[in-house]
């Protein structure tokens, strides 16, 4: 401690000072956790130098527009390949998945929230989260040879009846496409939205749930004024960060996608592709252009998906007031 100044007539001029603390623990964690943040920064940058250095010579050789090129001829002499077709497989798979799990996700959510027990919502809590350690091969095997068969006829009923649509027009045949590959990654997200929600669902203040009952709102309309305008970033975190698995899935779509490329909009018929299924079936076989034409494509998926991130980011970030009251 700091003997305190005194005046001429012996009166206090300021108070007890402490002592200023030298390099201690919380300093040492302080120091640490910025090093932690900062390795991050350094990952990422070396992945894009990475990236960019292997992929350059793979480009230069590239006897086709790189960005708008449907086909994928990479080891042909000459080489002509584009991302294309892959990029439109990726997203389309992507919507697909997300139009189909967010709803259902936030369903479940909700239920096992605000509606459901405690033990049944504990119970299936659970299962949602084993559901979510499956491994996506699981998936793409299960999709591929049990899966595919619903998917077929569901594709034929769908021609039958909206084939005046351009999404479900052609005249087959219908199996490994893009609506099959899209609903076995909607069940692949399904558990990470599903239990991110729920979480978010369950810090929502009871104050103003009461509050919300006690004016003669309904449970439902409780749930639509109170718990999902609170829940609205956290509910936009976990949806982005299932288009990230989405984005990034390989061998689930490897193995019911029919690797076809080209862009269209029917999501029934044979075809389809995607950057990563397209990285998994194609990198065993590439040469040396082959090789770097792959990597040059998961630039193009990690560009993607870190503006997908972004994104996501900036949509919380106006929402400040959430991170504030769940701090």
């Amino acid at each position: 401690m700091v003997k305190p100044d005194l005046t001429p007539d012996g009166g206090q001029v300021s108070g007890w000072l402490p002592r200023r603390k030298g390099f201690g623990a919380e300093r040492a964690f302080g120091t640490l956790t910025l090093l932690a943040g900062l390795m991050v920064l350094v990952i990422i940058v070396a992945i894009t130098v990475f990236l960019i250095a292997k992929a350059i010579p793979a480009l230069q050789a590239d006897t086709a527009n790189f960005i708008t090129e449907t086909d994928w001829f990479p080891n042909q002499t000459p080489p002509e390949f584009g991302i294309a077709a892959l990029a439109w497989g990726t997203l389309v798979t992507s919507v697909i998945a997300l139009v189909v799990a967010v709803p259902i996700a936030l369903g479940i959510a909700l239920y096992l929230s605000h509606y459901a027990h405690r033990r049944i919502a504990t119970t299936f809590g659970f299962l949602i989260d084993l559901l979510a350690a499956v491994p996506s091969v699981v998936f793409g095997l299960w999709g591929f040879t049990v899966f595919i068969e619903p998917v077929r006829t569901f594709s034929v009923w769908l021609n039958k009846y909206f084939g005046w649509l351009p999404f479900f027009d052609g005249i087959g045949p219908f199996g490994r496409s893009f609506l099959l590959g899209g609903l076995v990654l909607a069940i692949m997200v399904l558990p990470i939205v599903t239990a991110l929600s729920r979480e978010v669902f369950i810090q929502t203040p009871t104050a103003n749930e009461e509050a919300a009952l006690s004016l003669g709102a309904t449970r439902w309309e409780m749930l639509r004024t109170a718990v999902l305008p609170y829940g609205r970033p956290g509910v936009i975190a976990a949806v982005m960060l299932g288009l990230g698995r989405a984005l990034g899935e390989t061998i689930a779509l490897a193995l019911t996608l029919g690797f076809i490329n080209e862009v269209t909009l029917n999501i029934i018929k044979n075809g389809g592709n995607s950057i990563a299924a397209n990285i998994a079936n194609g990198f065993g076989e590439a040469g040396e252009v082959g090789r770097g034409a792959l990597i040059a494509s998961g630039l193009v998926l990690f560009a993607i998906t870190l503006v997908v991130n972004i994104a996501a980011r900036a949509v919380i970030y106006r929402r400040r007031d959430f991170t504030e009251s769940a701090a």
